[in-house]
């Protein structure tokens, strides 16, 4: 059976999903497990965001001070 590797999405579908995780959440009307599950993707989520928004603060860095030549290195997309 061939599986197809897992996607991870992009930053505004993954805080969507965050959002609505924490809506479910916040209703109380899961269960102790469900509530636990939706947690574990929640701190999944969050990871996989904050690591977007890493890149994208090394790419900003990057631009920002063009009178340094260090800065002019080529960028090489985590893709």
């Amino acid at each position: 059976m061939n599986r197809k590797p897992e996607t991870k999405p992009g930053f505004e579908e993954a805080l969507s999903e965050l959002e609505s995780l924490v809506e479910q959440l916040e209703s109380g009307e899961l269960s102790l497990d469900q509530s636990l599950q939706q947690f574990k993707r929640g701190v999944e989520l969050t990871r996989h965001c904050q690591g977007i928004l890493d890149q994208a603060q090394q790419v900003v860095e990057q631009l920002v001070d063009p009178n340094d030549e260090a800065s002019a290195v080529p960028f090489e997309s985590a893709d």
